[in-house]
């Protein structure tokens, strides 16, 4: 171990061992812990994370909190382990409202505050300000999480208060609030309109915007995390007839939407974006 490169050590061993096993190595000296923290490392390690032995599912209901392994042959949980939340908290109280790499961004529904939690080292952040920052209303708000072009994490927040809107990003690193401006129709933020909450792909963060009632307006609205700029593009051709739903994911980094149509009976279709198109898969 003492002739490997450094380099060599944290790009073919450590990406492949557990996120546990990581936290610790980073304690070792101060040049593992940068190399350990940048954005290469962390991607690298979650895409071999990627397979199904790896996978696990939170679950959160009244009095605990638990992970369980995917057992994707019989489409069904294993043995579950109880996480123990770091922060106080009442039951019922906790929200799961983004994640991205092994980080949730979630709120508390008895002091509406925003956290960023990692479950894994159980290390948490509480968002709120005493200016009023990092405080979230459910049905009200929206919330992305998501890291820019200098792998920084950021949360995405926009909020509307007595209608007056505010749309602000968070930055773990200068651990601040910023106010940025919303360019794009402002009807989406009334309440006639439910917003999913932001999926990250490819550098943008998407949102589905849909009217309340049958036949009303749907939309995605983009928020490039780099240049801080909004735009909006088409929903899926879906029948307008019945309820309409859509559920962003993202795949290897490409977008998917599963789109549900009907009203007693509901068809269910997936569809890929190109460019700013979708395609029906």
């Amino acid at each position: 171990m003492v002739d490997l490169p450094v380099r060599t050590i944290m790009f073919e061993i450590l990406t492949r061992v557990p996120a546990k096993d990581v936290g610790r190595s980073k304690s070792v000296c101060k040049q593992w812990y940068a190399l350990l923290s940048i954005q290469d490392f962390v991607r690298i390690h979650c895409s071999r994370s990627l397979v199904s032995s790896n996978q696990r599912v939170l679950l959160i209901d009244d009095l605990t909190c638990s992970v369980s392994p995917i057992i994707s042959k019989s489409n069904d949980y294993g043995p579950s382990s109880i996480v123990i939340f770091p922060f106080h908290h009442q039951n019922n109280d906790v929200s799961i409202l983004s994640h991205l790499n092994g980080l949730l961004c979630v709120f508390l529904n008895h002091t509406y505050e925003l956290l960023l939690w990692n479950l894994t080292t159980t290390a948490f952040k509480r968002l709120s300000t005493p200016d009023s920052h990092g405080f979230y209303i459910n049905n009200l708000d929206v919330v992305g999480l998501y890291v820019d072009a200098d792998d920084d994490y950021k949360v995405l927040h926009i909020k509307c208060r007595s209608g007056v809107l505010g749309v602000y990003v968070y930055s773990r690193e200068v651990d601040s609030w910023i106010n940025i401006p919303f360019i794009t129709r402002q009807e989406y933020l009334s309440p006639h309109f439910n917003w999913s909450a932001g999926t990250f792909c490819g550098g943008t963060l998407y949102f589905t915007v849909c009217e309340c009632w049958l036949g009303g307006t749907k939309r995605v609205i983009c928020f490039d995390v780099n240049s801080e700029q909004f735009k909006e593009i088409s929903f899926p051709l879906v029948p307008s007839i019945g309820m309409v739903q859509g559920v962003l994911v993202n795949v290897k980094n490409e977008l998917h939407m599963f789109a549900s149509t009907g009203m007693f009976e509901m068809t269910i279709d997936l569809w890929t974006l190109q460019g700013d198109y979708w395609i029906k898969v």
